[in-house]
């Protein structure tokens, strides 16, 4: 049962990233906040508060986004959308503090 409210979870939340973001998403020389949420959205069991650790497909994602981050701009704009989707989606802002850690 849990497995699946998680599951529900995950989707909802995914779901309405898209819909949300996809009027403000503005297309930079990199990575977008939309493109950078969908390949964040294996973090979102993490970001909820189910399991102790983030799952390697969620690092693998970060992975990516670092990567696709390469400049101060990209950088900020990724900032202020990740500050937003945290606020909107009532996520646990210590499990975003530590992410880069682990």
């Amino acid at each position: 049962m849990e497995k699946k409210t998680m599951s529900c979870l995950v989707l909802a939340f995914g779901l309405m990233i898209i819909l949300v973001l996809n009027a403000s998403a503005s297309p930079l020389d990199g990575i977008t906040c939309e493109e950078a949420l969908t390949q964040l959205i294996t973090c979102n069991p993490y970001f909820l508060g189910f399991g102790p650790s983030p799952s390697p497909i969620c690092c693998k994602g970060v992975q990516n986004v670092s990567q696709q981050a390469n400049t101060t701009t990209i950088r900020r704009s990724l900032c202020e959308c990740f500050e937003s989707a945290a606020k909107a989606f009532q996520i646990i802002p210590e499990r975003l503090k530590q992410l880069p850690q682990l």
